[in-house]
C-alpha cells in the first residue's frame, strides 16, 4: 500500500461553476512534503465549515482502486484529487473499511471516522447534476479521518492499514444509514458505539432520541 499523492487546492478558495460558494474541492497533487496536523493539511481550504472539516474530518482519503471503478463508470481518466481527496492511496477500496480502522503513513497515524456523503459541491465539481445519486449507488464513499499522530506526508510513502480490533460498524453501513428515512434503532445504536465523527454522532443521537425509549 502506498501514498499515491498529496492533494491541495491550487488557490485558497474558488467559486465552482454556478455553485455560489467558495470551495476547496479543486485539488491537485503536489510533489513536496506537507505538514499534517489535527485540523488537516497545511495549505488546505474548507469552504463549508458547517458540514466539513474539524478534527474528526481533518483528512479525506480516496483510493486508487475506487478511482479505477469511477474511470470505468464514467469512461474517462480521473486525476488524484478530483473528488477533493487530501490523500490518494493504493491497496484497498473504501468499501472494505470499518469505522475505527487506521492508516499509518510514516509518523502520521489516521483513524477512520466517517464516509463521505455526496453533496451539491461534488455534483458541481463533476459537472453532473445526477452525480450525487451515482456516488451513492457506486458505494465507494472514501474515508474521513481524524489525525491521532501528526507529522508530514509526501507521495511515495508506504501506507500501513491497521484493522480495528473491535470492528463495530462498516463504513458502507454508516454510508447507507445517512440515506434511510427510517433507520433501524439497532443500526443507530451500533453506529453510536463506534468512534464516529462528532457531527455524525450529534445527527444519529438526535434521530435515536426522536424514536423515544425502546
Amino acid at each position: 500500500m502506498k501514498l499515491i499523492s498529496v492533494n491541495l487546492p491550487a488557490r485558497a478558495g474558488t467559486r465552482l461553476n454556478a455553485y455560489d460558494r467558495q470551495t476547496g474541492i479543486l485539488k491537485r497533487p503536489v510533489n513536496h512534503a506537507v505538514t499534517l496536523n489535527t485540523l488537516g493539511l497545511e495549505g488546505d481550504f474548507i469552504g463549508d465549515k458547517k458540514h466539513h472539516g474539524g478534527p474528526d474530518q481533518a483528512v479525506y482519503v480516496y483510493t486508487l482502486e475506487d478511482y479505477a471503478f469511477w474511470e470505468g463508470e464514467l469512461g474517462r481518466a480521473l486525476e488524484p484529487g478530483t473528488f477533493g481527496d487530501n490523500l490518494t492511496v493504493s491497496g484497498f477500496s473504501s468499501a472494505e473499511v470499518n469505522i475505527g480502522d487506521r492508516l499509518k503513513i510514516g509518523g502520521v497515524l489516521l483513524e477512520v471516522t466517517d464516509p463521505r456523503i455526496p453533496c451539491g459541491t461534488l455534483a458541481a465539481r463533476m459537472e453532473d447534476l445526477e452525480f450525487v445519486k451515482k456516488f451513492r449507488a457506486g458505494a465507494r464513499p472514501g474515508l474521513y479521518c481524524r489525525v491521532l499522530e501528526p507529522g508530514t506526508v509526501q507521495a511515495g510513502q508506504e501506507v500501513e492499514f491497521i484493522r480495528n480490533p473491535e470492528p463495530i460498524v462498516a463504513v458502507l453501513d454508516l454510508f447507507e444509514l445517512f440515506f434511510l428515512k427510517k433507520p433501524p434503532r439497532a443500526l443507530l445504536e451500533k453506529a453510536l458505539s463506534a468512534p464516529i465523527g462528532a457531527r455524525t454522532r450529534l445527527d444519529l443521537t438526535a434521530q435515536l432520541e426522536k424514536m423515544g425509549p425502546s
